[in-house]
């Protein structure tokens, strides 16, 4: 059986024992990066700019990321203990909460105002709030699976638990810089300097972008490296040296961020 068989097998049997919230989730998350796709075919046939607060490049960026990250947290943290009904209602919170955030951002990317920072109306400052909240939601669910990681040591391959405590702890630092970068924004619009906002979260974007996904790579990594048949401790240090390598992208991304801001 070749390899790829063997890939479309794992992956065939992995869609038919996925509990009803993670089959939600995995469809949820294709249908954000739909989203995402299409809002991209938008751009090149609108026009427009790729930057800036007002960009076809926020849906589909957005888009994208939420959905690829709710897939990859529905597959992953099927590897974590916790109890299935609190894993259920997480995952549910998460999905909401990812639709949520895209929603707002797309609603206005079509209106043609700044989805961020923007309290120009109260229906601006309703989409700004609900954001600034959605992502508080994001903080406590994926927090909370990051502690499960912790405490117990996830199943799975042997690189599993590596790979899954990095990437929590790289997804970790994905959630605080957003947050720094939210807190910064706002605060800026409320002293009245809503250009500042836009332009005083540049530094962390970068950093923000790449550690997000180490959630999906590594655990993707351990997957991989699983299908060697090598032996269990060469597998960890696979995946180990993996995160150190996705570790020091982040500290790239943060340095090109500071160098380009």
């Amino acid at each position: 059986m070749s390899a790829t068989t063997t890939a479309a097998a794992a992956v065939t049997g992995a869609v038919r024992a996925a509990r009803p919230v993670e089959r939600l989730a995995c469809a949820v998350g294709a249908g954000l990066v739909g989203s995402g796709l299409v809002h991209l075919v938008v751009f090149f046939v609108d026009g427009g700019p790729w930057d800036g607060p007002v960009s076809w490049r926020k849906p589909f960026t957005f888009g994208v990321s939420f959905g690829l990250t709710l897939i990859a947290v529905a597959w992953v943290t099927s590897y974590v203990r916790m109890a299935a009904r609190t894993r259920a209602v997480l995952l549910a919170l998460f999905s909401a909460d990812c639709v949520l955030e895209v929603a707002g951002i797309t609603v206005q990317a079509w209106r043609g105002v700044p989805s961020h920072f923007d309290m120009e109306t109260p229906a601006d400052t309703a989409v700004a709030m609900s954001l600034a909240a959605g992502g508080a939601l994001l903080v406590v669910v994926l927090g909370t699976f990051a502690v499960a990681a912790f405490r117990s040591a996830p199943s799975g391959p042997a690189g599993m638990p590596v790979a899954l405590r990095a990437g929590f702890a790289s997804l970790a630092v994905g959630l605080l810089s957003g947050a720094a970068m939210i807190a910064r924004g706002v605060a800026e619009t409320r002293t009245g300097h809503q250009q500042a906002a836009y332009h005083s979260t540049g530094m962390l974007k970068p950093l923000h972008g790449v550690t997000l996904h180490a959630v999906l790579v590594l655990p993707a990594l351990a997957w991989a490296v699983s299908r060697t048949g090598w032996p269990a401790a060469r597998q960890r240090r696979a995946v180990l040296a993996g995160a150190w390598v996705y570790a020091a992208a982040a500290v790239g991304a943060l340095c090109w961020g500071v160098l380009t801001a």
